[in-house]
């Protein structure tokens, strides 16, 4: 699933490289706690959180992940945007709760 696809099915805004919309992810990890992100995800592409910290790109960067879904209508901050678009890893703003936006990437067919 491409980052395009995951925006379309979030009804998601999308804050990336032009060139990088259209790469392929494969896996996907979703927690609000960095250190579970850390401990069990496994290399996956694409985060889905809640938080809103700057630590959530570094953890991302950490774990060479290509995409940060921010859920629940949260909004990221100028700092996040910048540190993202630093390491290359596309920011996805949706209104669906972290349960839904799981659900219809899994049912998308990202996951492993």
């Amino acid at each position: 699933m491409t980052i395009r696809e995951i925006a379309d099915r979030l009804d998601a805004t999308v804050y990336a490289d032009p060139e990088r919309i259209d790469d392929d992810l494969e896996g996907a990890f979703g927690s609000d706690m960095m250190s579970d992100v850390l401990a069990f995800a496994e290399n996956r592409d694409v985060l889905l959180t809640g938080l809103l910290n700057p630590q959530i790109v570094r953890t991302a960067h950490m774990l060479d992940m290509r995409c940060i879904v921010i859920v629940r209508g949260k909004t990221a901050t100028e700092e996040i945007k910048r540190l993202a678009a630093e390491n290359e890893i596309a920011i996805v703003e949706t209104a669906k709760t972290m349960y839904e936006a799981s659900g219809r990437l899994y049912e998308g067919g990202l996951g492993r």
